[in-house]
């Protein structure tokens, strides 16, 4: 039939990317933090028997990606998802689909990744869907140093990690420290008979919390996350910026609002987040989120056109 440019585009604002060399889409179906019910994803296999190709690959944004749908089946398509409550997106300069590791279940786990995941998604992903900004916004959720969803190669990364104490008058010097021999990151080690963190050293990975008999860690440390921003993968690289301090959980969705404010006004259309920081300066970004100057003019920034 000979598709026009503007029929690919259009579809591609909605989820379907072209099949090389056909005129058949793969739709991509969102996922909330990369998670799916039994029977979501039975409405997912329907849908690809009925309007797909038989197959289903999982994207690294964690959306469920069906191919081989023609042109002229894809609102059909739509219509099947939004009867089960699902959806074909995550394209456009906008808000991407938020991944999140497993770390709610995950032994290493410090945070509630699924819940977390799922507060951005219904916050930005759904509640600033219609929100037009310089480029492509990821946001990441990775439940502690070990990095798995990769928090650091996002716009925005989130990641677990434990608030440590070290009280030294528990320390006993034991010749064989426990905190240092579960230590991962070799941070610690018995100077003149007592434990040393190094800090520089120390990822706050939570995995020495308890480890010592005598409590020089306690049982219990707060669970906290550290938050990058800039992140960028592909053929321009740059490793995200971690931001001063750590947050709590429920602070972390106010972070990613101002990073998101401050990207809007200040980046140039097709610039992404780590370019503009780089640009400007990470240490005008951070005096930008130390106050609530973003928030107060948050319906100004979004209203104002994209710089050019």
């Amino acid at each position: 039939m000979g598709l026009t440019k503007e029929q690919i585009v259009n579809v591609k604002g909605r989820g379907f990317l072209q099949n090389r060399g056909t005129e058949c889409f793969s739709g991509r179906i969102v996922s909330v933090g990369g998670m799916f019910t039994q029977e979501e994803l039975r409405a997912i296999a329907e849908c690809t028997e009925k309007y797909g190709n038989g197959k289903v690959i999982f994207t690294s944004r964690l959306s469920a990606e069906i191919p081989g749908i023609p042109f002229d089946k894809i609102e059909e398509a739509e219509s099947y998802m939004k009867a089960c409550n699902l959806y074909f997106g995550g394209t456009g300069a906008k808000i991407r689909p938020i991944t999140a590791c497993k770390g709610t279940t995950c032994i290493y786990g410090n945070i509630d990744t699924q819940a977390l995941a799922k507060e951005i998604h219904d916050k930005f992903y759904i509640g600033m869907s219609d929100v037009k900004l310089p480029h492509k916004f990821k946001i990441g959720v990775g439940g502690c140093p070990n990095s798995c969803m990769k928090p650091s190669l996002n716009d925005v990364g989130i990641e677990g990690c434990k608030r440590i104490s070290f009280d030294s008058e528990m320390c006993k010097g034991c010749k064989k420290c426990s905190i240092a021999l579960a230590c991962p990151s070799k941070a610690v080690t018995v100077v003149d008979g007592k434990a040393v963190i190094d800090e520089s050293k120390c990822k706050k990975c939570g995995v020495c919390v308890g480890k010592c008999p005598f409590g020089a860690v306690p049982q219990e440390a707060e669970s906290v996350c550290r938050i990058y921003v800039g992140g960028t993968w592909g053929k321009k690289q740059r490793m995200g910026t971690l931001l001063s301090g750590t947050y709590k959980e429920d602070d972390v969705s106010e972070v990613i609002l101002k990073v998101m404010l401050w990207f809007k006004e200040n980046a140039y259309a097709k610039e992404r987040l780590g370019a503009a920081i780089d640009r400007i300066g990470v240490d005008v970004l951070e005096k930008s989120l130390a106050t609530n100057d973003l928030l107060d003019r948050k319906e100004e920034i979004l209203a104002a056109p994209i710089l050019e």
